[in-house]
């Protein structure tokens, strides 16, 4: 019998569940990263297991677990669904060999996968991934002595260490109001917990077990966000503050319903910890992520640092130099002082201690972001194209015959992760200089298109074009 082929994307594996996602694939990605951890860690430290609220989850990672007791490997496994951060937290404080987490994080309900967490705390680097996976294709599944399998309280400590990291009687004494959404996700009950303990004004929705997520995809964007949008208007809220399915990613809502994006988010708190905290260190974000993060941390002398798409890459810099903060696109915002990992609950509560030491809501911050950075606004577009156009896409971005999207100049063009064509623009030089960028999945039939400019229309056209452009293959 052929086995099915498991490939790891930009943080660990997915698949569909009771097609790709099994337990038997499970089993075989445990044995991968059993085989990884005798060979190249410290399997005496153990390792850390966690799961998500989606089906089957806790039963998966009971199965993981076997796999690598029955290698020799200790296992801490949490007695509850936790955020994925919380394991990389646990990876660290325990000093473990790494961490295991059963999740799809944003995607759709019929979706699973599994994450794995080096023993530094975070997103395993591109190298330990593809260890791991060369061990999936050569059917690891190391056996020894039977270790023990702990089930232990993993949630208590992490709200402990993010509620160390922000100032909550200055969010308290602030007065403001926050509407907190969960999606369903594994940060279920958290913020709501947080806030009700320090008597921080709030409404909570969407904090019930549910691994259908009935209407929605839990990732925290549009229109996914449209529930939290109508609540931080008929609640009179300040902000809104959601996180991804297994809370690792946040997304937000001003105070007038409006969807705040990752990109204005990060920023918010890039300008806050560089003019507020001053905290040291370079400024890292994705190939496709606001370069409004460029001019903030030009104006402060730091260094920036571009990656690839996927935390792992700006977890990889964090192991080598002090990173201030690191971006990206879906949401995700990491602090080497903290952990090289995201961190959606970290992330809310530090928008509510800018809010707080600011006296603003949150559309206020990011309207004087516009005002001091220029105007910078972002869109993206998911095509869900057959293969063949999609890599004919590629192919013509990549020529060099191609000096033209439409009716635009392309001034340079980029390859870091993808293709990314700048623009020339006949809109004055204070606002986003426009860029749009082609990325293929390596792993489906879909191409993403994400672009940046001076107003909503010019995006909205820029997209609109590079539609054209992928179909006219």
């Amino acid at each position: 019998m052929t086995l099915s082929p498991i490939k790891f994307g930009t943080d660990g594996w997915r698949g569909i569940i009771a097609d790709d996602f099994t337990f038997d694939n499970v089993r075989r990605v445990a044995g991968a990263i059993a085989s990884y951890v005798l060979r190249h860690e410290d399997a005496s430290r153990g390792v850390v297991i966690g799961f998500d609220t989606r089906f089957a989850s806790q039963h998966a990672a009971r199965a993981a677990a076997a796999v690598l007791a029955g290698a020799g490997i200790a296992v801490a496994m949490a007695n509850d669904y936790v955020p994925t951060p919380a394991i990389s937290l646990a990876v660290k404080k325990r000093g473990a060999a790494g961490g295991i987490v059963i999740t799809s994080s944003h995607n759709p309900w019929n979706w699973n996968g599994v994450k794995f967490k080096a023993k530094f705390g975070g997103s395993a680097t591109p190298a330990i991934m593809k260890v791991i996976e060369e061990e999936v294709r050569a059917g690891a599944m190391p056996k020894g002595q039977k270790a023990e399998i702990e089930e232990v309280d993993l949630k208590q400590p992490y709200i402990d260490a993010v509620c160390k990291f922000v100032d909550l009687d200055l969010i308290a004494k602030a007065n403001f109001k926050f509407a907190v959404d969960a999606m369903f996700g594994s940060g279920r009950g958290i913020l709501a917990k947080i806030f009700g303990d320090r008597g921080i004004q709030h409404v909570a929705i969407r904090q019930e077990l549910n691994p259908l997520f009935p209407g929605i995809n839990p990732e925290p964007i549009l229109p996914h966000v449209a529930e939290l949008q109508k609540t931080v208007v008929q609640e009179k809220c300040h902000a809104g503050l959601a996180t991804d399915g297994d809370a690792d990613r946040i997304g937000a809502v001003a105070e007038d319903g409006s969807f705040v994006d990752s990109h204005k988010i990060i920023c918010v708190l890039l300008r806050w910890v560089l003019e507020r905290k001053q905290w040291p260190g370079e400024v890292v974000r994705a190939f496709n992520t606001t370069r409004m993060v460029d001019r903030i941390a030009a104006k402060h002398g730091r260094k920036l640092n571009e990656c690839p798409i996927g935390f792992k890459y700006i977890a990889d810099l964090m192991m080598e130099r002090e990173i201030l903060i690191g971006g990206e696109e879906s949401g995700g915002i990491g602090y080497s002082r903290y952990l090289p990992e995201r961190d959606g609950v970290l992330n809310a509560l530090l928008l509510a201690n800018v809010m707080a030491e600011e006296g603003k809501p949150l559309g206020q911050l990011v309207a004087d972001l516009q005002r001091d950075y220029g105007k910078h606004y972002y869109g993206r577009r998911d095509m869900h194209i057959p293969e063949e156009v999609k890599q004919s896409a590629i192919r013509r971005a990549k020529a060099d015959g191609t000096k033209k999207l439409g009716s635009y100049s392309v001034i340079k063009k980029e390859d870091l992760d993808g293709v990314k064509f700048f623009l020339e623009s006949s809109s004055n030089g204070s606002g986003a200089e426009p860029w749009i960028l082609f990325r293929a999945s390596g792993t489906e039939p879909l191409l993403r298109v994400y672009a940046e400019a001076a107003s909503p229309e010019l995006v909205s056209e820029i997209l609109s074009t590079a539609e054209t452009f992928v179909n006219n293959s």
